[in-house]
């Protein structure tokens, strides 16, 4: 529960971040999907939302932008929201706040949004006084660990409806990593949040 919920003390560390936004009188959650975009999942990703309707929020590497920009115009050609992943899909605990801001801004140049998620959900406090100042620091309130090769389809599920609430920001990955898992759970979990009367949004890109 500690990687699927963060836990509040964790929240506390970054009272700047944004871990869950919740609509009064409405049950609304925010799918998003770190580490792309990459040509073998992306475009599976983005036909399945349109076959539902649904609109998500995009956490991008910029060097796989960089290799393959066409993936980000049909991001925001589809009406998706889409934010900056670091250009090398740095962890902040391994590297300095000023090089860490380097490459957030390098990425930045190709991705061009305010709206920014660390790799691994970790940073240094000094990152983060840095990045509040130009970015909205997106987190998550549900890890669904589709990227663990211990875990089935079913686990990732079952992570879904154990920890889903009102405001929860919903953390896929379109990435080969988590391809097995992500694309049988993810049409599933889409199923069962909407059965549970729940709406989809993306996070706002102002």
């Amino acid at each position: 529960m500690l990687i699927e919920r963060p836990p509040l003390l964790y929240r506390l560390l970054f009272p700047e971040a944004i871990w869950r936004i919740k609509r009064p009188h409405r049950r609304v959650v925010y799918l998003t999907f770190d580490d792309g975009p990459i040509p073998e999942q992306t475009p599976w990703v983005l036909d399945l939302l349109d076959r539902y309707g649904i609109k998500a929020t995009f956490f991008m590497v910029g060097d796989n932008v960089r290799r393959h920009p066409e993936l980000l115009d049909e991001v925001r050609r589809r009406g998706h929201s889409y934010g900056n992943h670091t250009m090398h899909h740095l962890q902040g605990m391994s590297t300095t706040a000023r090089h860490y801001m380097r490459d957030i801004t390098e990425a930045d140049a190709l991705i061009d949004s305010i709206l920014f998620r660390p790799p691994h959900g970790i940073m240094r406090w000094k990152q983060a006084r840095a990045i509040k100042d130009h970015y909205n620091i997106v987190m998550y309130d549900l890890v669904t660990r589709d990227y663990s090769r211990k875990l089935t389809p079913d686990r990732v599920l079952d992570n879904v409806r154990r920890f889903a609430r009102n405001g929860s920001i919903i953390v896929f990955h379109d990435s080969l990593k988590a391809a097995r898992n992500m694309r049988e759970a993810l049409p599933r979990a889409i199923d069962w949040l909407l059965a549970n009367g729940y709406e989809f949004e993306p996070i706002p890109m102002s």
